[in-house]
């Protein structure tokens, strides 16, 4: 049995500590009775060293992208340089309190202001506000400025949003949220939008059009101009989703290919820490007669070129976070954009790409690739093509291939999206991986396909090196055991 193979509990000896702790001259009885325990919590003795080798190894378990290669489709797992983590540390940043007056925190106050500068710049938008929390509260965001548009012109009887059935799953659910009616346009047989489906759709009730672009099979939609001038023909507007902007950065902006709206995730295009359950950021930008209807607050600069905290707008959709969003993410991100350049920044959206045609044309050997077509930062395939069925064994999965990943030291793509493939196995590998390692990863890739043709029970029963194997996830997620007995 390895150490960490034991739990903290089973290490623990009645009376060991690691810790000792003055006297707080607290007498008890100040502690209001109904809040006092009937007895001590169950936790573990143990001493300092159990304790600092408990939260090590713990830490050690857990895969990130400081850690090994982490090829998650539709999520953009790059690198995050660490100059970032060190401009976001800085006292003069971190002491902040949002409740300081404006005038002793005007260093801050430019960080919002150029940001909303500098993302205006590579989008094409006229301002953003960084006010939303995550991409999902960006989306939200995006179509409360939408409904606020329509609403502000007398034009109630705008209610429903159409979304393409290749979407990101928040786009639906950040639509009705928004109590807007979803309404589903279908793909043609080369992954993208189908303008001939999407025309009789359009009308007096359609508020707008949610897209992403390249779109989540990781293909560029050619026809947007066309589908941006049938939107706005109709009174609709474009709500461009940012979740795959990495590979534009510096080639192509949304606001050029006629999308009126748009988020950012900036862990994801730009580099903050992503997963975990954040904090993360997701600021909205909209073209210029969409301004008035931005979230406050806001900053703008004065005259004196002082920076100003704008609170009260008549026309705004409201107030969606508290504060001013998460301003250690929008430092970090800040930073990121600083240290790329105008020079440089587009080099991040041409090798995303290269790396994902890469990878695509390297494995099409051995993964079904169900659209034969240069992609640009992410790819699906269908599966393997031999799935060891005929051995007159089950057929190894898109799940197995994810598991017996674990065993080579790689995190899994995303697996079974988007849902327009049953055995969709989707793959991003961004611009910050080295050519050592993605050949690496579809060696990798290749042995699998090997191993499944020849004995697929080798993937049933993956992962083996891990320390832990294959639980029932449907159990575990149905009857979760979150305390040691």
């Amino acid at each position: 049995m390895k150490y960490y193979d034991r739990l903290i509990f089973e290490l623990s000896k009645k009376g060991r500590t690691a810790y000792t702790l003055p006297e707080s001259g607290c007498p008890a009885e100040s502690i209001p009775a109904g809040l006092q325990r009937a007895q001590a919590p169950g936790l573990p003795e143990v001493s300092e060293v159990d304790v600092a080798r408990h939260y090590t190894n713990l830490s050690q378990m857990n895969f990130g992208v400081d850690t090994g290669f982490y090829p998650l489709g539709s999520c953009t797992m790059k690198y995050n340089p660490k100059i970032n983590e060190e401009i976001a540390a800085m006292p003069a940043f971190q002491g902040l309190h949002p409740l300081q007056d404006e005038s002793t925190v005007q260093g801050a106050l430019e960080v919002y202001y150029e940001m909303d500068k500098a993302l205006a710049s590579i989008t094409g938008m006229k301002h953003f506000t960084l006010n939303p929390c995550a991409g999902a509260h960006g989306e939200l965001t995006g179509l409360m400025i939408m409904r606020s548009y329509h609403m502000h012109r007398g034009d109630l009887a705008r209610t429903k949003v159409i979304v393409p059935d290749s979407a990101h799953g928040t786009n639906p659910a950040s639509a009705a949220v928004c109590g807007l009616e979803i309404v589903e346009v279908k793909s043609g047989a080369n992954g993208l939008v189908d303008v001939e489906s999407l025309k009789p759709l359009l009308g007096p009730d359609i508020a707008g059009i949610m897209m992403t672009n390249p779109n989540t099979l990781g293909l560029f939609e050619k026809d947007i101009k066309e589908i941006a001038a049938l939107v706005h023909e109709c009174g609709g507007l474009l709500y461009y989703d940012g979740a795959n902007m990495n590979p534009l950065l510096g080639m192509v902006r949304p606001g050029d290919m006629g999308f009126d709206i748009m988020h950012l995730n900036l862990h994801k295009t730009f580099s903050t820490p992503h997963g975990g359950g954040g904090p993360g950021s997701g600021p909205v930008g909209v073209a210029e007669r969409l301004v008035e209807f931005l979230p406050v607050p806001r900053v703008e600069k004065l005259e004196d070129g002082s920076f100003h905290v704008v609170r009260n707008c008549e026309t705004s959709a409201g107030q969606v976070s508290a504060f001013m969003g998460n301003f250690g993410v929008i430092l970090r991100a800040y930073a990121y954009i600083l240290m790329l350049g105008k020079q440089h920044i587009k080099m991040a959206g041409k090798l995303a790409t290269l790396s994902a045609n890469y990878i695509k044309e390297c494995l099409k050997d051995a993964y079904k690739l169900p659209i034969e077509s240069v992609c640009k930062h992410e790819f699906v395939f269908d599966g393997l093509i031999d799935d060891g069925s005929s051995t007159g064994k089950p057929g190894a999965t898109t799940l197995d291939v994810a598991k017996r990943l674990l065993d080579y030291g790689f995190h899994a793509p995303t697996i079974y999206f988007p849902l327009l493939f049953h055995q969709a196995l989707m793959i991003e590998p961004t611009e910050t991986e080295s050519k050592e390692t993605l050949d690496l990863f579809i060696e990798v890739m290749h042995e699998i396909a090997r191993e499944a043709a020849e004995d697929p029970d080798i993937l049933h029963g993956a992962p083996h090196l891990t320390p832990i194997s294959r639980p029932d996830e449907t159990t575990a997620a149905r009857n979760p055991i979150l305390k040691f007995e």
